[in-house]
């Protein structure tokens, strides 16, 4: 984990050096001070008025560049030195986002977005300071510490000797207390995330929230989650309280050992007063550095959980991946062939649920429209879901044009299939963004065109920006039917060879869904087409309907053929069309 840290800070390599370099000037500054006014004070000060006088402008400009210094070093460990800690932030976060990127959909269903994106943010900007003051302090710190042992030990050794016993116990106590309290730090990172993942949550799903006034449920679910992390913050400070308060109580006994034991040096003669006087500006040089250290101590606890969650991302393998060399599909015909196949969703510890799909054999030839109609769980979505490797077989197979599904390369494969949903997602942009979203590159005559054979071209036109309107979080400016044909437009210029349809036009009114319909008979045609549907009336001309029951084929034929064979298709639409209206 050390080695990986190590290793963002490539690229900025330049910055880190001078940024030490810079650091050890300051400290060497803040070291050569207390020497040079014990030199002054033992030799020039003592000369007499004359002597002073000619020395002081000599020694004013002297002052004056070696404190100009540190001032340009002391700028550039602030500000570069931040820069880099940011750079560094910058890389783990594309790391990071590029890792969720790569991850299949099983992942996120056993992940709440609230804590991806806590390890995103706040635990990446702890990790950045880390990298920036870690070095810093460290080395200031070693510099500093030495540097003042050395000088305090050519002061006095004896007195020293009780100075670097007292800084060994203050040591290994913040080594105990460090190990102690990494838990707490680890356990404040999982709270904060689990406040995020609510929020999240609450705020996604506010239209159910105010349609149910349910406001007050939220409330009460969210004051846990925050109740649960200051619980955690409170032990988190506790830990912290008990570790400063026992390095207070080592100062004190540094400086009492000190004041003490240098006075009894005096009274034996074995110490003159000004030296005395002297350790004790070193002392602060001694001392300081080890409290910069120390309080570093929640930044550096806070940086080691975050990295580590950072880690557990990273080293996460896709459950979903290319086979070793994996090549793009080549659509020619578009026929679909499922083979025996096994499926069951996993549990978040990997073990297998109960079976979705158990021995499904289909065969849809190319060009053609299958309808998937029967009972919720039946297996119907999973199955299309399967075709384009957003979950993989657990046994069989699944093929286009005979080439099997998990032995292509999952970009070209995802390329030939456009998918059309109940849920429409568009982006927070702008119409013609979420048209194009699928093919960046496409000119504006190409969306228009889109539109058109979408249906949605004609609404477009009247808006007062047109393609450039703002269609809001998840398409929120726009109606559930807009928001569908947008979707549908989306799919039109992505061109794919094969279609799926889940649901797609459920959730609309009539008039809207006669729209829709009308794109997506256009959509379809001469292509290889899957739709689920519950309302039968959406697939009556589907070239064969295939009842699914248990994550298998119960029946198939033409809406004539299952209405003739009396099975739990005609069950089903007469059901629906009790009344005798079709």
């Amino acid at each position: 984990m050390f080695k990986r840290f190590l290793g963002y800070y490539q690229g900025q390599m330049h910055l880190f050096v001078i940024d030490i370099i810079a650091a050890i000037t300051v400290a060497g500054i803040d070291l050569a001070f207390p020497q040079i006014l014990r030199t002054l004070t033992g030799g020039l000060f003592t000369e007499g008025p004359d002597a002073i006088m000619g020395a002081l402008a000599y020694l004013a400009v002297g002052l004056v560049c070696m404190y100009a210094i540190r001032f340009v070093c002391r700028y550039f460990v602030i500000f570069w030195g931040h820069v880099m800690g940011a750079r560094m932030e910058s890389r783990m976060r594309e790391d990071l986002f590029d890792a969720y990127e790569r991850m299949s959909f099983s992942y996120f269903d056993h992940n709440k977005s609230g804590d991806l994106m806590s390890r995103l943010v706040s635990d990446l900007f702890d990790i950045s300071e880390a990298a920036h003051h870690g070095p810093e302090f460290i080395l200031i710190g070693i510099v500093e510490v030495t540097g003042s042992f050395i000088i305090l030990s050519t002061i006095n050794l004896p007195l020293t000797g009780v100075l670097a016993l007292i800084a060994v116990l203050l040591v290994v106590y913040n080594a105990f207390a460090n190990y102690r309290m990494r838990a707490v730090y680890t356990e404040n990172r999982v709270r904060i995330s689990g406040v995020n993942s609510r929020l999240e949550d609450s705020l996604a799903g506010v239209r159910v929230v105010k349609s149910f006034a349910a406001e007050d449920v939220e409330r009460a679910k969210f004051r846990r989650s925050n109740d649960a992390y200051l619980a955690s913050k409170t032990r988190m400070y506790r830990a912290m309280g008990r570790y400063q308060a026992a390095i207070a109580v080592m100062m004190g006994a540094l400086n009492t050992a000190v004041v003490v034991f240098g006075g009894w040096l005096i009274a034996q003669g074995q110490m003159e007063a000004i030296d005395l006087a002297t350790y004790a500006l070193y002392i602060s040089l001694f001392t300081t550095p080890i409290t910069s250290i120390l309080d570093f101590t929640e930044t550096f606890q806070k940086a080691i959980a975050g990295f580590r969650r950072f880690c557990e991302v990273l080293d996460t393998q896709p459950d979903i991946q290319d086979a070793p060399g994996a090549r793009p599909i080549r659509v020619t015909e578009g026929a679909i062939s499922y083979r025996d196949v096994h499926f069951a969703y996993k549990a978040a510890d990997g073990s297998p649920e109960d079976g979705v799909i158990n021995g499904l054999t289909l065969d849809i030839r190319p060009g053609e429209t299958i309808a998937l109609v029967g009972p919720s769980g039946g297996g119907k979505t999973t199955t299309c879901s399967l075709l384009p490797r957003f979950y993989d077989v657990d046994s069989g197979s699944i093929t286009i044009d005979g080439q099997d599904v998990r032995e292509v390369t999952q970009r070209s494969l995802r390329e030939a299939i456009g998918l059309v949903q109940q849920d429409v997602y568009l982006f927070d942009g702008t119409i013609a963004e979420n048209i194009a979203y699928g093919s960046p590159d496409a000119t504006i005559e190409e969306i228009q065109e889109a539109a058109r054979k979408a249906n949605i071209a004609e609404f477009i036109e009247t808006l007062p920006e047109g393609y450039e309107t703002e269609v809001g979080e998840r398409g929120s400016h726009l109606s559930g039917g807009q928001k569908q044909r947008v979707a549908i437009a989306r799919v039109f210029l992505k061109n794919p060879p094969i279609l799926i349809f889940d649901e797609a036009t459920s959730a609309l009114d009539n008039e809207s869904e006669q729209a829709v319909q009308e794109s997506l008979a256009e959509l379809s045609h001469g292509r290889t087409t899957l739709v689920i549907a519950h309302r039968l009336s959406t697939i009556k001309n589907a070239d064969e309907i295939v009842t699914m029951e248990g994550g298998r084929v119960a029946e198939r034929g033409t809406h004539e053929e299952l209405l003739a064979r009396g099975g739990t298709y005609a069950r089903y639409y007469h059901m629906q069309f009790a009344d005798g209206a079709e």
